[in-house]
């Protein structure tokens, strides 16, 4: 069985692409360092911003975007895979994605993802959020080989939708990931289970770089980025919030070998719903 070392980052991302970028090269070095050929980093590694006009006046196209230039630049000066979680991107019909690429060792852009389920929630507290007021929702799932497994991307609301992530692994993905920014009162409740239910329902390994912490923006973030196998075993973490770096070695064939013991996939049945409801 091969093996292969991956790496999720941990940031705490602020109001400054530039800060960002710079906090962002530093920990993709140091996992690559660590021998990490995959680097994944969180949802909205390049900014993270509340207000609307504030996210407007630093946003940038992706041909010019800071976060994407920079993980194509560390990929080819690295020879590693350069997962970015999401960043902010403007369309170029005026509307903006929550937009996540993943680039190659020779510096090429080899797949993207636009985040399909929008965070529209209202919590306790008050905490309220409505991300469908300033992204537009993604219609498509990507899907990408690596030289080492084929990988499925997603980002962090989206791990509450399983069918993304049935769709995926029916579609032969070992490696599934939702890169975030939870919550840290949805962090607290859910993040765990959520993380180890779709590697377990599926059969796949699941990696997940988060932000943690206090952010200039004023949200708070839960952190705790996650690595967790087939069979639903968290194999690292950031036990904390503080930015950071989490690695392991993995068997993208251990997927095949949990899909042998549970098959629900091969099981699975259509069925229709019958209601006996008046």
């Amino acid at each position: 069985m091969s093996i292969v070392k991956v790496a999720a980052i941990q940031m705490r991302s602020g109001t400054s692409p530039e800060r960002n970028a710079a906090d962002f090269e530093a920990l993709v070095r140091e996992a690559a360092s660590e021998g990490a050929v995959y680097v994944q980093s969180p949802e909205m590694t390049g900014a993270l911003v509340r207000g609307r006009d504030e996210l407007a006046a630093i946003l940038k196209p992706e041909a010019e975007d800071l976060i994407a230039l920079k993980a194509a630049q560390l990929a080819k000066e690295l020879g590693i895979f350069v997962h970015v979680g999401s960043t902010a991107i403007a369309r170029d019909d005026g509307k903006v994605a929550n937009r996540a690429f993943i680039f190659a060792p020779t510096g090429e852009k080899i797949a993207s993802y636009d985040k399909i389920h929008m965070f529209d929630v209202d919590l306790d507290n008050g905490e309220s959020w409505r991300e469908s007021a300033t992204y537009e929702p993604g219609s498509c799932a990507s899907v990408v080989d690596l030289p080492f497994a084929r990988l499925g991307m997603a980002v962090c609301y989206d791990v509450r939708f399983p069918q993304l992530f049935r769709a995926q692994a029916m579609d032969g993905a070992q490696i599934l990931t939702a890169p975030a920014a939870f919550t840290r009162q949805t962090g607290e409740a859910h993040w765990h289970v959520l993380q180890r239910a779709r590697a377990i329902e599926n059969g796949a390994w699941v990696i997940t770089a988060a932000q943690g912490g206090v952010h200039e923006d004023g949200r708070e973030t839960y952190g705790h980025s996650l690595i967790v196998d087939p069979w639903g075993r968290v194999v690292a973490e950031a036990d904390h919030d503080e930015p950071g770096v989490v690695i392991a070695e993995i068997e993208p064939s251990a997927s095949a070998e949990a899909r042998k013991k549970i098959p629900n996939l091969k099981n699975a049945r259509a069925f229709e719903v019958v209601n006996f409801g008046a």
